[in-house]
């Protein structure tokens, strides 16, 4: 592929996902309970069907994961009648409820792996669950101390070990990091992954969007990045490449956002100008992602991306230095 100039990539950026023409496609208002928003969903193909667990969060201000499923991905959603996994009463570290998970098939396992934001007094960490069929959850607890959000597990093994991509806050900095376990309890060899980058679109905060997606180039990792302004915070999603094989190694990053709030639903809601992307599934034969986000905290959105338009713009993304 020909090399592009930075306003054609800019120009390319913008014009790389189409939003749904029914968005936003899951509501509260179409909830089949009460509920006050419906937002940041994970996302996986069962049976024929897109299925999505999303983030609920009730008139307390407390989240639960609630399954939704459609035969298009698109439309025709049918959401379970009663919430899907909720917080264990039993444990301190799930008081405050469930956020945001991230859903990868683990082949080795022959299982679905959930990760998700457990929340209590001693602050957000990561969580992890176990399905087969998404009626029945193994937890296994947290995996890291807090504070931590923003993770997912990748689908297999690298050297024998299990890898997470989650987003610790250290020393008050809030960047990507990677990090291994051999038997996904013990974790270690924790690696700054991406970092923030001053001045940018990302500068201030940056966290894990969808799960990694494999292709034969690379992991493609979708990221949000935060901007704090005069008017507040501004959430929008960037793109970067790691290695096939070694994925601590990033190998492109995105200079540019490629989502970021314009519709009226993404710029207000209970926070507004945010969109913020948990789940994503490809459909090899039509060469197509359907990238599934929250949009302003509120409702359920989706929009489409050609994967083939997605690597000729990370392909011309600027390469990151060793």
């Amino acid at each position: 592929m020909s090399a592009m100039s930075r306003i054609e990539r800019e120009k390319k950026a913008h014009e790389l996902f189409t939003r749904f023409e029914g968005n936003p496609i899951l509501t509260a208002d179409r909830w089949p309970y009460a509920a006050n928003a419906v937002f940041n969903p994970a996302a996986a193909q069962l049976d024929g069907e897109t299925l999505l667990l999303v983030r609920v969060e009730d008139m307390r201000g407390f989240s639960h994961l609630t399954v939704a499923r459609s035969p298009n991905g698109l439309t025709d959603w049918t959401v379970d009648r009663e919430p899907t996994l909720t917080a264990d009463p039993t444990s301190h570290e799930e008081r405050w409820g469930l956020e945001d998970p991230r859903i990868v098939w683990l082949e080795e396992q022959r299982q679905f792996a959930v990760t998700y934001v457990s929340f209590s007094e001693g602050g957000p960490i990561v969580s992890l669950a176990i399905t087969k069929n998404f009626h029945t959850f193994a937890r296994l607890g947290g995996l890291l101390p807090p504070e931590d959000k923003d993770a997912c597990l990748f689908p297999r093994r690298f050297g024998g070990r299990f890898a997470l991509i989650h987003r610790p806050i250290v020393r008050g900095e809030a960047h990507i990091w990677i990090s291994f376990s051999p038997d996904l309890k013990h974790w270690g060899d924790h690696q700054l992954l991406i970092p923030t980058r001053a001045a940018y679109w990302d500068c201030h905060r940056v966290g894990l969007a969808c799960q990694p997606i494999e292709t034969p180039e690379g992991w493609l990792i979708f990221y949000h990045g935060v901007r704090s302004t005069t008017a507040g915070q501004i959430y929008r999603t960037g793109l970067a490449l790691l290695d096939l094989n070694r994925p601590w190694k990033l190998l492109r990053r995105s200079d540019e956002w490629i989502l970021g709030p314009h519709a009226p639903y993404e710029r207000v809601g209970d926070v507004g100008d945010v969109v913020f992307p948990t789940g994503a599934t490809v459909d090899k034969q039509t060469d197509e992602l359907r990238l599934y986000y929250g949009a302003a905290d509120c409702t359920v959105a989706v929009a489409t991306a050609r994967m083939t338009d997605l690597f000729d713009y990370i392909s011309a993304s600027p390469q990151v230095d060793d």
